[in-house]
């Protein structure tokens, strides 16, 4: 009876290594392992204005899009939605200098952009380089704002958060 035992319990052992080696995984009741910190399903953005973080599961939108303000500032947007009551904007500002029909006279709009911000620039005004608000009208509940210094890297947010989003796995963008 012990000699069965042990030879059923042989022929067990080895079915059981048979077939771990072809992928075929048995249930165990082991304790898990804790996630390592950068394999949690948070992405963060660290930037001069603070840091952002946000689970992965959470995130229910990533958009992207361009708007004017008062016929003055063009606002490039990068929002992130979440589950939560919470909603990041990521945004770069510039002045709004229209662009010349056909490229004709565009060096002249462009020489005024350039004079705008030099002037801005003389007057100590750096109302392009931080996030301003007009208290109510501009001032939402529940609304993370960080102005971003360039389009260019705002677009490598965007693309640095809808990476991490669409693979599942957490990542930091660091401008």
């Amino acid at each position: 009876m012990r000699i069965r035992l042990k030879l059923l319990l042989v022929v067990v052992v080895a079915i059981g290594v048979l077939l771990s080696g072809s992928g075929v995984v048995f249930a165990q009741n082991a304790t898990p392992s804790p996630t390592p910190p950068n394999m949690r399903g948070i992405w963060r953005a660290e930037l001069p204005g603070g840091t952002y973080n946000v689970a992965l599961s959470s995130i229910t939108s990533i958009s992207g899009h361009e708007y004017v303000v008062d016929n003055a500032a063009r606002v490039t947007e990068v929002t992130i939605a979440t589950s939560g009551s919470s909603l990041a904007r990521f945004y770069f500002i510039e002045p709004n200098v229209p662009q010349a029909p056909g490229g004709i006279g565009q060096a002249t709009l462009e020489f005024a952009k350039e004079k705008m911000n030099e002037a801005a620039d003389r007057a100590g005004s750096d109302v392009w380089k931080k996030v301003v608000k007009n208290y109510p009208t501009s001032t939402h509940a529940h609304t993370i704002e960080y102005r971003i210094e360039s389009k260019d890297t705002l677009q490598k947010l965007q693309r640095s958060a809808e990476k991490s989003w669409m693979d599942g796995r957490g990542g930091t963008f660091r401008p």
